[in-house]
């Protein structure tokens, strides 16, 4: 039976890549976005890839849409099976250059249109005991970087949050699991549409992984929700570490290498941002799951290989167990 999953952000970047992934399972993917035309494109993405897309236009800072949308989900659909958070935007700018509304509208989209999405899905699945809720975090969640104060903050305010709604779950026995997946710097189309400030283009962070990398690993997650979190790339893994035993000495060198890192060649502001309004609006607009960093970008990752080959072993390793135990049960009540 096709199972039910909902992608917030799902117009481009990792929920688009994530969306298509879904739909090669012959997935039901409701899509969850502002942009018109990026929606548009993103359901033949999906229907090309073999699943049923639904696209839906909604802003996940407003509560009463996102719940509307997973209704419509559920209407189409039936019950939610998988709920993916991704949707964002972001403030290219060092703190004192970023306006108290444009904080407000950053926070509202990270942070509470997770748990907005959160909430939504809880509210369907919880009756049911059942379902999967994947929040799609950074390793800037747990280590943060100069000229993103605003981004950085909602992911590790995500991390908590996560954290405290798990810890109820566990207490009620609920059959419902929520888990993260913590990114290293994706290629996709943010760093085109991200209001800045910065005097030159801003990119990822190298090294860069393309949105495919990110979106096996959302998937991985909705497979073994039982995990607290998982780490996709080498440098996830390298900077949560690195902020467990030498956080001071992380603040220094990002202090002198933060600010060159982020940017590239190229002009600074003046393109349009996405911040109020979507980027992927007009007619023609469609970015797409990558950005501009192709060249730069690795098509795979060596330790998310290991993580998918090791989850493999391990589920393969629990269904002998519990045949082995079913048989031993078995033999005993003959």
């Amino acid at each position: 039976m096709s199972k039910t999953v909902v992608i917030t952000g799902a117009s481009a970047g990792v929920g688009r890549a994530a969306a298509k992934l879904f739909a090669r399972r012959g997935a039901n993917v409701a899509l969850i976005a502002r942009g018109e035309e990026g929606l548009r494109a993103a359901a033949r993405d999906v229907t090309e890839a073999g699943g049923k897309p639904l696209p839906i236009q909604a802003d996940v800072a407003d509560y009463a849409a996102v719940d509307a949308a997973a209704q419509q989900a559920e209407d189409q659909f039936g019950p939610i099976d998988i709920w993916v958070n991704v949707a964002f935007t972001s403030v290219f700018a060092p703190f004192t250059q970023i306006e108290p509304e444009e904080f407000r509208r950053v926070t509202e989209v990270n942070y509470l249109g997770f748990v907005h999405g959160t909430m939504a899905a809880l509210a369907r699945m919880r009756p049911r005991d059942r379902g999967t809720i994947v929040q799609v975090g950074s390793a800037l969640g747990y280590r943060s970087i100069p000229l993103q104060s605003a981004y950085c903050g909602a992911k590790h305010a995500i991390n908590g949050f996560t954290e405290s709604v798990r810890c109820e779950l566990l207490h009620e026995g609920s059959g419902v699991r929520i888990t993260i997946v913590q990114l290293p710097a994706v290629n996709t189309p943010q760093f085109s549409w991200v209001l800045s400030r910065l005097p030159r283009h801003p990119q990822p962070v190298p090294p860069i992984y393309q949105p495919e990398v990110a979106a096996r690993a959302v998937l991985l997650a909705a497979d073994h929700p039982g995990h607290k979190e998982h780490w996709a790339g080498a440098s996830t893994v390298a900077t949560i570490l690195a902020q467990k035993v030498a956080a001071p000495l992380l603040d220094r060198y990002l202090a002198r290498t933060g600010y060159g890192s982020q940017q590239t060649g190229g002009g600074g502001p003046g393109r349009a941002a996405n911040l109020w309004r979507p980027a992927d609006q007009a007619p023609g607009r469609d970015y797409g799951a990558h950005g501009e960093f192709d060249e730069q970008s690795h098509p795979h990752s060596a330790q998310l290989r290991a993580t998918e080959t090791a989850a493999r072993a391990t589920e393969t390793a629990a269904r002998a167990a519990g045949r082995v135990v079913a048989a031993v049960r078995g033999g005993r009540n003959q």
